[in-house]
């Protein structure tokens, strides 16, 4: 995160597009799309509005408390930027050496190396979608520098704010897909997610870098 101290135009676009990473819909879209697969379009629309409630709720309470659990539980920004960085590895390689064969038609599969086959519905779209898909450990390590770092209550307010324009276009994003999710063709989608797998595999090391330069371990130019 940039500095906290001040409250700009800069501030503002940094936040809005940290949110976009860690609460977007880029990298939920795919596995939503493959996991509800074969599911009813009533159970889908009930899986989305599940996964976008979870997503909310545990970001404001992240938002709200996360200054709160990092003194409680004595933990520093970048101690959980390493984690989160590891966490996000983890997830970026199931992604990407997936066998991505979970389209059988029985709204199951692995879904980025989770196993999903035979679960409520309602279960899978609280986890894996929810989190750590759609609040992924990038959204959670903002939140929580957000929540423990903002200097003033206008500071808060505009994060707030932000993650409230962000959560909007999910919403927009995640229902215009359900509704074209029959016309997109399989072998895209997984192509698609491989991309975004190594994606995520370099937002997780950026993860890991940063936090070992918070806590002094290492030195970024520029950080």
């Amino acid at each position: 995160m940039k500095d906290l101290e001040s409250l700009d135009a800069a501030f503002v676009i940094d936040t809005f597009l940290l949110l976009l990473i860690g609460i977007g819909p880029k990298i939920a879209l795919v596995p939503f799309l493959e996991m509800t697969t074969g599911m009813t379009e009533s159970t889908k629309r009930r899986v989305l509005r599940k996964m976008l409630t979870t997503a909310a709720v545990v970001a404001a309470l992240l938002l709200i408390l996360g200054g709160l659990l990092t003194r409680l539980l004595h933990f520093s920004p970048g101690a959980l930027g390493v984690s989160s960085g590891i966490i996000l590895l983890i997830i970026a390689a199931a992604m990407v050496l997936g066998q991505g064969n979970g389209n059988g038609g029985n709204g199951g599969g692995h879904g980025g190396g989770h196993q999903i086959t035979g679960r409520d519905p309602m279960q899978v779209a609280v986890f894996p979608l929810a989190v750590p898909y759609l609040l992924n450990p990038a959204g959670i390590v903002v939140l929580v520098t957000l929540s423990a770092e903002a200097s003033s209550l206008a500071v808060f307010g505009v994060a707030v704010g932000v993650l409230v324009v962000v959560l909007a276009l999910d919403v927009v994003v995640f229902r215009w897909a359900a509704a074209v999710s029959s016309k997109l063709d399989a072998s895209r989608m997984l192509v698609t997610e491989k991309v975004f797998g190594f994606l995520l595999a370099a937002l997780g090391v950026q993860l890991v870098l940063n936090g070992l330069a918070d806590v002094g371990v290492i030195h970024l130019t520029g950080h």
